[in-house]
C-alpha cells in the first residue's frame, strides 16, 4: 500500500474540522463573537487598536480549545478510528494532522481579529471624534498569539487523553475558575497557581515582557498541562485497541 502523503492527511482533517454540523455552528459563532467583542468594546472603552485586539482573547479562550478537543475526539465519538487508522496505520501521522489544523486555525482567528480591530478602531474614533490609539507592542502581539495556540495546545492534549469530549472540555473550561480558587488557599496556594496556571504563567507572554523567572514558570505549566498530557494521549492512541 503506498504512503499517504502528510499533506493529504492534513487537508484531510482540515476539512473534517468544517464538516461537521458542530465544526461549522462553532466557527460562525468565532466569526460573529469576535466582532461583537471587537464593536462593543470599541464602543465603550474608546478606539485603543491593542485593547481591541486583545478582546478578542474571550470568547478564542473559550471555543478554539473546545474545537481542538472535538477534532482530537471524534474518532472515537463517531466510531470512525477504525477506518482511519486502516487507511493510515501508522497512527502517530494521523494524530499530528489532526492537532495541526486548530493550531492554523487559531493563528488565522488571531489575523482575524487584527484585521476587524483596524477599521473598527477608525469608525470608533470618528464616530466618537477622539483620536485613536494605533499604538501596538509586537512582541505583546506575537505573545499574544503564542498565548491563545498555548490555551488550544492544552485543549488538544486533554482531548488525546481523556478521549472524551465532554470531560477535556468541562476540565479544560473550569480550570479557570479552580485555579482562581486554588490562589486563594494561602501562600502554597498562591505558589502552586503561580507555576502550574496556564493562564497566569501566559500572562506576561501576552503582555510582551517575558522575564527569566517568568519564562521558567511557563516552562513548567506547559509541561504540566501540554506536554506531559500529550505523550500520554498519544500513546494510549497508538495502543488502543480499536477493533
Amino acid at each position: 500500500m503506498s504512503t499517504i502523503p502528510f499533506r493529504r492527511l492534513v487537508a484531510v482533517e482540515t476539512r473534517k474540522l468544517f464538516d461537521t454540523r458542530s465544526g461549522q455552528v462553532m466557527a460562525v459563532i468565532l466569526i460573529v463573537l469576535t466582532v461583537a467583542l471587537i464593536a462593543g468594546r470599541g464602543l465603550t472603552a474608546g478606539p485603543r487598536l491593542g485593547m481591541l485586539i486583545g478582546t478578542a482573547g474571550i470568547g478564542f479562550g473559550t471555543l478554539l480549545p473546545v474545537l481542538g478537543i472535538l477534532t482530537v475526539t471524534g474518532e472515537w465519538s463517531h466510531r470512525t478510528a477504525l477506518t482511519t487508522f486502516t487507511l493510515e496505520p501508522r497512527r502517530s501521522r494521523v494524530l499530528l494532522a489532526k492537532c495541526l489544523p486548530p493550531l492554523l486555525v487559531t493563528v488565522a482567528a488571531c489575523l482575524f481579529a487584527i484585521l476587524v480591530a483596524v477599521p473598527v478602531t477608525a469608525v470608533v474614533a470618528g464616530v466618537r471624534e477622539a483620536p485613536a490609539d494605533w499604538a501596538v507592542d509586537p512582541r505583546a502581539l506575537l505573545g499574544w498569539t503564542a498565548g491563545c495556540v498555548l490555551v488550544v495546545a492544552m485543549g488538544l492534549a486533554l482531548g488525546l487523553l481523556l478521549q472524551n469530549a465532554p470531560a477535556a472540555i468541562v476540565i479544560c473550561l473550569s480550570s479557570t475558575m479552580a485555579w482562581s480558587a486554588i490562589g486563594r488557599l494561602g501562600a502554597t496556594g498562591e505558589t502552586l497557581a503561580a507555576w502550574l496556571d496556564l493562564g497566569t504563567t501566559t500572562a506576561p507572554l501576552t503582555a510582551g515582557a517575558l522575564t527569566g523567572d517568568q519564562a521558567a514558570r511557563l516552562a513548567v505549566s506547559v509541561l504540566c498541562w501540554i506536554i506531559v498530557p500529550m505523550a500520554a494521549g498519544v500513546v494510549r492512541a497508538i495502543r488502543k485497541d480499536v477493533a
